[in-house]
């Protein structure tokens, strides 16, 4: 397993120095989005002369690129966004397929809950059955048909690996919702396992995990606090900002400032378990830390529960 870092939260930072920052750390890959700060395709596409320097430039650092993510909403009911969203998952597709990157992030996406609708809206209960009648249009008439498409685009272009976090919001956000939509549509649809999000939800990391199996393409590093006295009062849910964290039930933390340390390492555990030997990619949105000391603290955390070396065979097997 790798420790990695997702790089959108180092703007102030030049890619190169970045990578220096982090190689320094030992840190060993990079999670690039492309809509920037450190990679926009436009760059690079059909510029093998480019690609090789950027390449030249991560080997400097003995760097890797886990994934590039290219998080928007293809399935928006306004058509501008999802052009704009499907226009950079696209780039995405060809800039991994020319850098030797077998996987790409996104979201799953959440339509509205008709075709005159200008907003998404994510359906989170059974009744009163408009709900149902809902989520019957989001998935039967818009989701399934444009990720068997997208699915599609990408294999035309050597990308078998499309991990969706599971995020509120989007149609895809838990454990059975991502597997739904990888039976309807094939197995190059996996996770990108954010944990941090189904911490609130109420989910056991570690049974996520074996849950999912080999779907897990990649994973984020990111922890969430619970606030049990807000959610004695009014639950998990809540559209309070998230700078006012102390009025609401959960806050996204550096990781270790959430979850206990038992539960990281049976989740890493189990992510091994499994067969998963890709990036935790540590992704900072912890508004109490700077972001260099929230890296610096979660870099340090994991560095002591990852299993880097191969599984020796036991001297008593």
């Amino acid at each position: 397993m790798k420790l990695g870092l997702f790089t959108a939260p180092l703007p102030h930072m030049t890619l190169e120095e970045a990578l220096a920052w982090l190689s320094a750390r030992g840190v060993q890959t990079v999670e690039l989005g492309t809509r920037g700060p450190h990679l926009y395709p436009d760059d690079y596409l059909d510029k093998p002369e480019k690609i090789a320097e950027l390449k030249a430039l991560l080997a400097k650092y003995n760097m890797e690129i886990s994934a590039l993510s290219c998080h928007g909403n293809c399935v928006h009911p306004k058509a501008e966004v999802a052009a704009a969203d499907q226009e950079c998952f696209e780039k995405t597709v060809r800039l991994a397929q020319q850098l030797g990157i077998d996987t790409i992030l996104t979201f799953s996406g959440c339509p509205g809950g008709c075709p005159e609708d200008k907003t998404p809206n994510w359906v989170t209960c059974a009744w009163p059955d408009d709900f149902q009648e809902i989520a019957d249009y989001q998935w039967n008439q818009v989701l399934i048909p444009y990720w068997k498409e997208a699915v599609a685009f990408a294999n035309a272009h050597g990308i078998y690996k499309i991990g969706l976090e599971m995020h509120p919001g989007f149609c895809v956000y838990n454990v059975d919702t991502l597997l739904r939509l990888r039976e309807a549509v094939g197995d190059t649809i996996g996770a990108n396992f954010d944990p941090s999000h189904l911490i609130w939800q109420g989910m056991d990391l570690a049974e996520a995990v074996r849950a999912l199996g080999k779907a897990i393409y990649h994973v984020h590093a990111k922890d969430t606090y619970l606030d049990e006295g807000n959610i004695k009062r009014s639950g998990v849910l809540s559209w309070a900002h998230y700078s006012n964290a102390i009025t609401r039930p959960w806050t996204f933390r550096t990781v270790g400032y959430g979850i206990t340390e038992k539960e990281w390492k049976a989740f890493v555990s189990m992510l091994r378990l499994v067969g998963y030997e890709g990036a935790l990619s540590i992704e900072h949105e912890d508004l109490l830390m700077s972001i260099e000391e929230g890296l610096e603290k979660a870099i340090a955390f994991l560095r002591d529960i990852i299993t880097f070396d191969d599984a020796a065979d036991m001297w008593w097997a």
